[in-house]
């Protein structure tokens, strides 16, 4: 059976748009701004958590006074 040559071109149209949107949704999800702010996210929330923010600021109290006695001897 024969499909009538307007409906294929309509079907064809709509898939041509149902793909220009999946590639630009894909562009955005893989911007490299998006990522980047993505990751930032990421890590503000990690080191906001006490188990990663406390120990965190010990090590560079200890850095900070390891490099005071290096300066001063």
């Amino acid at each position: 059976m024969a499909r009538d040559p307007d409906t294929i071109e309509r079907e064809i149209e709509q898939a041509r748009n149902a793909l220009a949107s999946t590639l630009d949704q894909l562009g955005e999800k893989a911007s490299p701004k998006r990522l980047a702010d993505s990751a930032k996210v990421s890590v503000r929330a990690k080191v906001e958590e006490p188990k990663v923010k406390y120990p965190l600021i010990g090590a560079a109290v200890l850095i900070a006074l390891l490099l005071l006695r290096k300066l001063f001897r």
